[in-house]
C-alpha cells in the first residue's frame, strides 16, 4: 500500500472529522475515556489548518487513514516556552485500514517535520488517566518531563495531562 502524507486543505475537514470520530469510537469500544465522537467538528480542523499545521496521510486511492495536528506553541499544557519545540496533537489512525505500526510512522513524520524547522524537541501530552497511551509514547522514545494537573478543556472543565518530549536535533 502506497501512503503519502501532505498538509491538509480546507476541503479535508470532513475527512478529518471522520478520522477523529472513528478514533473516538475505537477508544470507547476499548474502555478508554478520552475522545468522544462529535467532540471535534469541521470548524476545529479548519482553525488548525489555518493557525497551525494539520497533516493527513492517504492511500494511493485518496483514502484518509491518519492525521495529526502540529502546533508551534501550546500554552494550555506547557505554559510560555521558548520556540524550541513542535507540539503534536490529535494523532488519529483509521484502525480499519492503516497498516500495523502506522501510528509510529506518523509520529516519525511529525518528528522529521519539527527537526526540519531546526527546533529541538517534539512535545505532546496525554491524559494522566491513560497509562496505556503514556506507555505507547515512552516506547516511541518520549520521556515524561512533567504534569499539568489543571489543563482547561474547551468547555471550561479541567483535567490532568502528562507532558512528554523527545529530542529530534
Amino acid at each position: 500500500m502506497k501512503i503519502t502524507c501532505r498538509l491538509a486543505a480546507p476541503s479535508d475537514a470532513d475527512a478529518l472529522v471522520a478520522l477523529f470520530d472513528g478514533a473516538a469510537r475505537w477508544m470507547q469500544l476499548n474502555g478508554i475515556a478520552q475522545w468522544k465522537p462529535g467532540d471535534k467538528d469541521a470548524d476545529h480542523f479548519l482553525r488548525w489548518i489555518k493557525e497551525g499545521e494539520v497533516w493527513i496521510a492517504e492511500t494511493s486511492h485518496d483514502e484518509a487513514i491518519g492525521a495529526y495536528e502540529l502546533w508551534w506553541e501550546d500554552q494550555a499544557a506547557w505554559g510560555i516556552q521558548p520556540p524550541v519545540a513542535g507540539y503534536v496533537h490529535r494523532l488519529m489512525i483509521d484502525r480499519n485500514t492503516a497498516p500495523e505500526g502506522f501510528g509510529r510512522l506518523l509520529l516519525g513524520h511529525a518528528e522529521q517535520r519539527v527537526a526540519g524547522t531546526g527546533r529541538e524537541f517534539v512535545r505532546l501530552d496525554c491524559l494522566s488517566s491513560n497509562p496505556a497511551l503514556r506507555t505507547y509514547y515512552e516506547a516511541a522514545g518520549y520521556r515524561v518531563v512533567g504534569e499539568e494537573p489543571g489543563k482547561v478543556a474547551a468547555d471550561g472543565s479541567r483535567y490532568g495531562v502528562v507532558l512528554l518530549e523527545k529530542p529530534v536535533n
